[in-house]
């Protein structure tokens, strides 16, 4: 076991260890939220909600994870759906790789367990998808098993209580906050420890505006004692996404059908249909030299390499659009929209490409990511 005094914590003698179970656990019982998965010890569905939770807000998910098992009941119906109907039931959720995962784990499942949810920490974590955190947090809340469930909310409240002079964000420093917690746990109600842990982080231990003297474990904590508490948890600012330029081009047939573009690449947004996309230079990226004439310039004309690309003779619409902007974790999608009328859409077969022309009533039936759905939006909004 790792020796939390090499670190500079000094853990609580037994007597206050199972004072601070009692304080968070009274509070816990008085004040939880409740939301649907917390009404089920079924692993399926836990497993479910703790997939979606991750980096996706409380009340987004409530819908999501009802449509989820609405749609997808068992472990084995989850294995065996085709990749519509799995992008479909996450559209809009991002950090797709989750639900692909989710069902490779299934397989997993469906091969190796008999279609049933392993029973046992370790056997959790070899399925597809599952960390420490997951395996501990379904361990605990479906099984009662004391395995800790360590995320930021979890290990910010810990820096407080103990003043941890460690930076939260580096992954090598979870293994301290995961000692802490294998003694801190409460045996007897794991699951509802490793929840009010975090509910507590997210709420009145906040990482903005947190509320300090309203915490029922106050006078526990160091950092409050101290008068710490804008200083923990460390944590090292994010690097900001970096900026990615886009035409996107909203095309239209005779029959008033938009062209969509299946997402063939692995990665980022596979599987999802939207308006075809170029990625374009930097706005402003060739600005006019003094002794440079501009037919000297390079040239990228968006509109004549999509006609080129996708083999169509578009008349263009002089029509201005706000710029649609998404963010991932990395980078920040900035979309222009171009639009454009195509009057003969008799040939679209190519060899590399996916496509299809689709009335805007039956969007419903492709799946969408969420830079498509808002490209969408705003061209409605500007259109009528």
């Amino acid at each position: 076991m790792l020796d939390l005094r090499e670190y500079g914590i000094e853990m609580w003698p037994q007597d206050r260890i199972e004072a601070f179970r009692k304080a968070l656990l009274d509070w816990y019982d008085a004040n939880k939220r409740d939301l649907p998965w917390r009404r089920t010890s079924d692993p399926y569905a836990i497993w479910v909600s703790e997939i979606m939770l991750q980096q996706t807000r409380v009340d987004t998910v409530i819908p999501y994870y009802e449509s989820f098992l609405h749609r997808l009941p068992t472990i084995e119906d989850l294995a065996q759906a085709p990749e519509e109907v799995l992008l479909k039931v996450w559209e809009g959720l991002g950090y797709y790789s989750r639900v692909r995962n989710m069902q490779k784990a299934a397989q997993q499942m469906m091969a190796d367990f008999g279609g049933e949810f392993p029973k046992t920490h370790e056997e959790i974590l070899t399925l597809k998808g599952i960390g420490p955190y997951t395996a501990g947090a379904i361990a605990s809340i479906a099984f009662q098993l004391p395995e800790p469930a360590v995320d930021g909310n979890v290990m910010r409240v810990l820096s407080r209580l103990f003043e941890v002079d460690y930076d939260i964000g580096i992954p090598a420093n979870r293994k301290i906050f995961q000692a802490m917690m294998e003694i801190l746990i409460d045996p007897v109600r794991p699951g509802d420890f490793n929840q009010a842990l975090m509910d507590l982080g997210s709420d009145i231990e906040a990482p903005v505006n947190p509320r300090p003297e309203e915490s029922p474990v106050r006078e526990f904590s160091a950092s409050y004692r101290n008068g710490t508490m804008d200083k923990y948890p460390i944590k090292a600012p994010k690097k900001k996404p970096v900026p990615v330029y886009l035409k996107g081009f909203v095309i239209r047939n005779e029959k008033n059908q938009f062209l969509l573009e299946k997402n063939q690449n692995a990665g980022l947004l596979s599987g999802f249909w939207s308006f075809p996309l170029l990625e374009t230079k930097e706005p402003f990226e060739h600005d006019l030299n003094l002794f440079q004439v501009a037919e000297e310039l390079p040239l990228d004309n968006p509109k004549e390499r999509f006609m080129e690309n996708y083999q169509l003779d578009v008349h263009w619409q002089d029509s201005s659009f706000p710029t649609v902007q998404h963010i991932f974790s990395h980078r920040k999608w900035q979309i222009e929209l171009l639009v454009g009328l195509v009057s003969d859409s008799s040939d679209l077969v190519m060899a590399n490409r996916e496509l299809a022309w689709v009335s805007a009533d039956e969007f419903h039936q492709y799946p969408f990511a969420k830079p498509q759905q808002k490209m969408w939006e705003v061209f409605q909004a500007s259109e009528y």
